[in-house]
């Protein structure tokens, strides 16, 4: 498949971001970069971002965990960041995502992982959780879930799927600042249009809210299912950080509490002041509660 690379000049000099890359082959030609920070042989906390942000993300929490002691690990989804970037839309399936960082895991042989998702870092962590299970020891959810077309999605994400087919060109900078509590810089806001020189390079973010199963006739249905058959037998920690002001996931922190295990007996906790990037709003936070509920679990 025909792909793209953001030219490396395009991430010089970005604002608290001074990780170092690194590289790994995920098959099918493409390859993603990720952010690995802190012990090499310290355990792991696995941070996957959703649409249409990147590992900057987590430019505060990454860090957090690294001084803790944690081998902290960000990669960028296909086409997304510095990885590589298929132009196609049709090129993008929610099994090739799911694909690429199982190899993603498989390659850096990563174990006892502690994982935090939120949006389709969720949909793509939460499966992969469910059939790696032997692969994860905890798991942080915020503001994510893991779909299969039963029960009826949130009108502002029906509203920004069809919006994000439709559109020429995603203006990524208003969809963060949109997403998020707190004003965002200029520099951060030009960090997240990094990886985007022009509409080429977009296929993967513009088709990535189509990909959410809301049918049960969509094709990522039968393997959400059977992930889900693992997440309700789910005895191993389970931690919802749902924020108070993300209207496209509202409520998800429910359906998970009451379906898995794991989660029914942890604390019930909201990120307050949080938009659906609560990752820019209350960063330091996050990384805390998790690395002290980790300890604790």
């Amino acid at each position: 498949m025909k792909k793209v690379i953001t030219p490396l000049d395009r991430f010089y000099n970005l604002s608290d971001y001074p990780f170092s890359p690194n590289y790994v082959a995920v098959g099918d030609g493409m390859t993603m970069h990720y952010v690995d920070e802190g012990p090499k042989d310290g355990e792991v906390v696995l941070l996957l971002h959703g649409e249409p942000s990147w590992s900057y993300l987590y430019r505060h929490m990454i860090p957090v965990f690294a001084e803790a002691g944690y081998r902290t690990i960000a990669p960028d989804l296909i086409g997304f960041g510095k990885s590589d970037k298929p132009v196609k839309m049709k090129d993008y399936t929610y099994q090739r995502h799911v694909d690429w960082v199982r190899k993603f895991i498989t390659r850096l042989d990563l174990t006892g992982i502690n994982l935090f998702c939120q949006d389709w870092g969720g949909l793509i962590g939460l499966r992969l959780a469910a059939e790696m299970e032997e692969r994860f020891s905890r798991i942080v959810a915020g503001n994510t879930m893991l779909p299969n077309g039963i029960g009826k999605p949130a009108e502002a994400f029906l509203q920004w799927r069809e919006y994000s087919k439709k559109v020429p060109k995603l203006n990524v900078g208003k969809i963060l600042q949109n997403s998020t509590v707190r004003e965002l810089t200029e520099a951060e806001i030009a960090a997240y249009w990094a990886p985007y020189p022009d509409t080429e390079y977009m296929a993967g973010a513009k088709i990535f809210p189509s990909l959410v199963p809301i049918d049960r006739d969509d094709p990522a249905v039968p393997a959400n299912d059977a992930a889900w058959e693992v997440l309700k037998k789910w005895e191993k920690p389970f931690l919802t950080l749902f924020s108070d002001k993300d209207p496209i996931t509202a409520g998800g922190e429910k359906v998970l509490r009451k379906l898995i295990p794991g989660a029914k007996d942890q604390p019930k906790m909201t990120i307050n002041d949080g938009g659906h990037f609560l990752q820019e709003d209350k960063p330091q936070g996050i990384a805390e509660i998790m690395i002290h509920w980790m300890k604790e679990n």
